[in-house]
């Protein structure tokens, strides 16, 4: 085995000791390390939605304004390397290498020196270090952080930004971050510190009520939606306004609910003027049209729509894509997600726009067996079918239809990019013997 295998099968294994909710692992994390966090500067944008593609519109527009600029995601589709973007590229094998052996023994020395017996990190706070040491390596200028889950206690939110942002509020991880969009948004709401300026997006008022009161007692400058940031749709693009100036912008992300994040792109960016990074608005056009993201909305081929929908937002901004799409004559959607989610209500919007739910499942550990998935929406209306691993069968619908949808995980997502870089669909499979589908009325 390579070093660089050894490295990524150590950190992987870290998943099996779940999640913790805390910030001390990080933050000691940070000081073993020799406080990488001081050596640039950072914006950290969180949101149930959106954050991602939010991510990729600022740091696109501030390389483009001439800054070296780091940026980090989660999750990644196909390799951990997507985690971790420097001037528009995942870092490469060596330089991950070199970073994730500085991170292990810096955690070593601390848990010896501590007393720790066992692992001291997750993944998830192993690999944020890591992104926090890759851009202090890279002599980074401007790092622009994704939030992992939710905010006030995720590893991410040990970093001192000078402008924060909440691209969106919606249902999700509710066994973790509460069952109502008030507890939601104070989970999210945590990233907001005393005196740096923020922006949030779209969402319910009972949501934007948690913000406002937060930004009050933290005399935050909170930019929101209609008194603050608006957006209407021009042409191919959309007009963009802040109180500091208006803007033209053509996206290179598809879908009516990129405008959205778009504007609060927008808003972090001028609030980084007032703090004097110059940031042009040619700089920014440049950054809007060049800002892309693995597994949103994304084509690989003609008549393959690949997306990470997994939850009642994603689904509906994919259902809403898919209504003012050209309806093909059989638009099959291939669907797998993890477990924890009730898969019914989260796919019932794309249901009235394809003709067939054909289920599925990636290699992820927590993802869904088909077939119990497909018990599981036996009271969807639609012709239903349970199918078996994606390698399978994705080239079996793929010749069966004029376009396959694939939603419900961007694990899956990032399956199907890689069998459709590896050739899968590039000849039509053998005809199976004898395999039967999960009809609607069949009983489980």
């Amino acid at each position: 085995m390579s070093a660089y295998r050894g490295f990524l099968s150590r950190l992987f294994a870290l998943t099996r000791f779940g999640e913790k909710r805390s910030l001390d692992g990080p933050r000691r994390m940070n000081a073993a390390l020799g406080d990488p966090l001081a050596a640039y500067d950072s914006v950290i944008i969180g949101g149930t939605n959106g954050k991602g593609s939010t991510v990729a519109m600022v740091a696109r527009s501030l390389q483009a304004a001439g800054y070296r600029v780091g940026a980090n995601h989660s999750p990644h589709t196909s390799e951990v390397n997507e985690r971790i973007v420097i001037d528009g590229a995942p870092i490469d094998d060596a330089f991950l290498s070199a970073c994730i052996g500085e991170v292990e023994r810096a955690r070593d020395a601390w848990a010896l020196t501590a007393g720790i017996d066992g692992e001291p990190l997750t993944y998830f706070e192993f690999i944020t270090c890591v992104a926090f040491v890759a851009f202090a390596r890279a002599g980074v200028d401007m790092a622009v952080i994704e939030v992992g889950l939710g905010g006030r206690l995720d590893a991410t939110n040990v970093v001192q930004p000078v402008v924060t942002a909440v691209a969106s509020v919606s249902f999700d991880h509710m066994d973790v971050l509460g069952d109502t969009l008030a507890a939601i948004a104070g989970e999210k709401a945590g990233i907001f510190k005393k005196g740096v300026p923020a922006v949030i997006g779209p969402m319910e008022p009972s949501a934007n009520e948690v913000f406002v009161r937060h930004a009050r007692v933290l005399g935050v400058d909170l930019w929101k939606p209609g008194s603050d940031l608006r957006r209407a749709r021009s042409g191919e693009g959309w007009d963009l306004s802040t109180p500091d100036g208006d803007l033209h912008v053509v996206l290179g992300l598809q879908g009516e609910h990129q405008g959205a994040n778009a504007s609060v792109a927008l808003g972090i960016l001028h609030l980084l003027r007032r703090q004097g990074f110059p940031v042009p608005d040619e700089a920014i056009v440049e950054g809007f049209r060049a800002a892309w993201m693995p597994g949103r909305l994304e084509e690989p081929l003609p008549g393959l729509l690949v997306d990470g929908a997994h939850n009642e937002a994603g689904a509906l901004a994919l259902a809403r894509f898919l209504a003012k799409r050209p309806r093909p004559e059989v638009r099959i959607l291939l669907w797998g997600m993890g477990e924890g989610r009730d898969p019914l209500s989260i796919v019932a919007p794309i249901l009235p726009h394809v003709d067939e739910l054909v289920t599925t499942r990636c290699a992820h550990p927590k993802a869904r067996d088909p077939y119990d998935l497909a018990v599981l929406l036996q009271d969807a209306e639609v012709v239903l079918s349970a199918g078996g691993p994606v390698e399978e069968t994705l080239p079996e619908v793929w010749w069966e239809a004029d376009e396959v949808v694939v939603a419900g995980s961007l694990y899956l997502a990032g399956a199907v990019r890689d069998l459709v870089a590896s050739g899968a669909l590039d000849e039509e499979p053998a005809p199976a013997d004898d395999e039967e589908g999960l009809e609607p009325d069949d009983e489980p």
